[in-house]
């Protein structure tokens, strides 16, 4: 497999992780040799007036240089409400060419279905959507794909200038503790707006003795520079393979900013292979949410950042 095939595939399985940490039930694998996974989006959590099923099939190809297939299931789903979302979904490609979009497409759905409960339409039936009652849609997308753009991602350097010496420490918040098979891990969060404040976060977290004794702290962090409407970012493994990379892949798509995340993890002795990426990522995901850092309604009109992940020289294997 070519480099670029690799890469590809790395990019299709962080992507696909960092959503099943984000929408928990709602997000489930159809096939996951095939690559088809299914995701059930309604217009609220409690007492749902619309909801829809859209279900994808990822190209090898996807996403530097194809889209995703798509269905979209609904049993009140007809054609001007079908050809609505489809020109929003080509829109969104359109817009993003070579990019991950899945999540833009989940909640650009929500969205729509938001407004139609917010109208006066009167909603549908909501029962269990069988094979009888599904309208089925399949479109494959041929629009040309163009190089998608590049755009270099600040790294963080801890050699800074006397005058950030003084920066005031921001507070730090704790998640809960997940254990799986006697691996704990546990998300810790701070509010950032300068890089001195990441290193004086992580200089704080280390002072305790239980956090610098974890097997791994992973970390990630996104700042937002309003000058250069850009952002500036890095993410660390600490030996956990490809562990911060991912971390930092799920905070773009959720879109954060100004927040750095630290994921320490304890390692009992049993490996736990992929698991322990999602409990990674959960465990972020999870405390982001708690500290108000999410807002689908809000994140759904901003696009995420088009950054280089950040890439470490270290040794990297699981324990």
């Amino acid at each position: 497999m070519a480099a670029t095939d690799q890469e590809t595939a790395q990019r299709q399985t962080e992507e696909i992780e960092a959503l099943s940490a984000i929408y928990g039930d709602e997000w489930c694998a159809v096939d996951e040799d095939e690559k088809i996974f299914c995701i059930k989006i309604s217009d609220c959590l409690e007492h749902p007036k619309w909801t829809l099923c859209l279900q994808v099939i990822l190209p090898p190809e996807y996403p530097t240089a194809a889209p995703p297939i798509y269905q979209l299931n609904a049993p009140w789903l007809r054609g001007q409400e079908y050809t609505e979302i489809a020109n929003n979904l080509e829109e969104i490609y359109a817009q993003n060419l070579g990019e991950s979009i899945l999540y833009l497409w989940v909640e650009k759905i929500r969205e729509i279905l938001i407004e139609k409960s917010q109208s006066s339409v009167p909603g549908p039936d909501i029962k269990k959507i069988t094979e009888e009652t599904i309208v089925e849609h399949e479109e494959d997308f041929s629009l040309q794909c163009q190089p998608s753009k590049q755009y270099a991602a600040l790294t963080l350097n801890f050699d800074l200038p006397e005058s950030e010496e003084d920066e005031e420490l921001p507070p730090i918040y704790h998640g809960n503790p997940v254990t799986d098979r006697r691996s704990t891990f546990q998300a810790h969060l701070a509010p950032v707006v300068t890089p001195k404040q990441v290193k004086n976060v992580l200089a704080q977290l280390y002072e305790i003795k239980k956090i610098a004794s974890a097997t791994h702290n992973i970390y990630a962090y996104r700042i937002y520079c309003a000058d250069k409407q850009t952002f500036l970012q890095d993410c660390e493994d600490d030996c956990e393979t490809a562990a911060g990379g991912r971390l930092l892949h799920l905070m773009q798509i959720l879109n954060v900013r100004n927040v750095l995340v630290v994921v320490s993890r304890w390692y009992g002795g049993i490996l736990l292979g992929p698991d322990r990426f999602k409990h990674i990522n959960n465990c972020a995901r999870n405390i982001l949410v708690e500290q108000n850092y999410t807002n689908f309604s809000e994140n759904v009109s901003k696009q995420p950042g088009k950054n280089k992940r950040i890439r470490k020289d270290k040794k990297k294997t699981e324990h």
